[in-house]
């Protein structure tokens, strides 16, 4: 059994309404999620629970590009940080995790916190470079384009020191489930 988990983080339909390369992102977790089955590694689903009413509860589920299989675990979460609040580190030692793969939505938010609780819960990490995706901007945002904002958190990772981890960050074709 691999020492190694997916995360695959709020990749609901709702939220990935405008993404930043939302179909390349799908496609590339995907692949990702059907790797680690066939390696024997856990798939984590982590649902951030919305309270909007007028959203159907068919778009609050994970996107059908990348849905669970049989097998696979879905927890439900209330903030960015994936570990806050949810049993997530529990079942990832109960399965003898000690590495986990991150992919998800939003780069800035819930992917960066979960990547950096993950470190701080011990565990360490590989950042899918092109597994992860952002809001799209408008062209007159004071903000960062999507596009810089995973550069961005690329590069963090890429560069983030955190004592005794190890922190990699690979395009989602490079990332293995069977080495460390």
């Amino acid at each position: 059994m691999p020492d190694t988990a997916l995360l695959v983080v709020d990749l609901q339909s709702a939220l990935l309404v405008g993404a930043h390369d939302v179909e390349g992102c799908l496609a590339r977790v995907a692949a990702l999620a059907g790797r680690a089955r066939a390696a024997g590694a856990p798939v984590v689903y982590l649902r951030q629970r919305v309270d909007h009413p007028d959203v159907p509860a068919d778009l609050l589920e994970v996107h059908p590009a990348v849905a669970p299989h049989p097998g696979d675990t879905v927890l439900e979460k209330d903030s960015a940080d994936s570990f806050l609040g949810t049993s997530l580190d529990e079942l990832l030692r109960g399965r003898g995790v000690r590495r986990v793969v991150l992919t998800g939505y939003a780069t800035e938010y819930c992917v960066d916190s979960t990547g950096r609780s993950a470190l701080s819960h011990g565990y360490d990490l590989v950042l899918a470079a092109d597994g992860h995706t952002t809001p799209t901007r408008p062209a007159d945002s004071p903000l960062p384009a999507a596009a810089q904002v995973v550069v961005h958190h690329n590069a963090l990772f890429a560069t983030i020191l955190y004592a005794g981890r190890t922190v990699r960050v690979l395009p989602a074709a490079e990332i293995d489930f069977t080495t460390r």
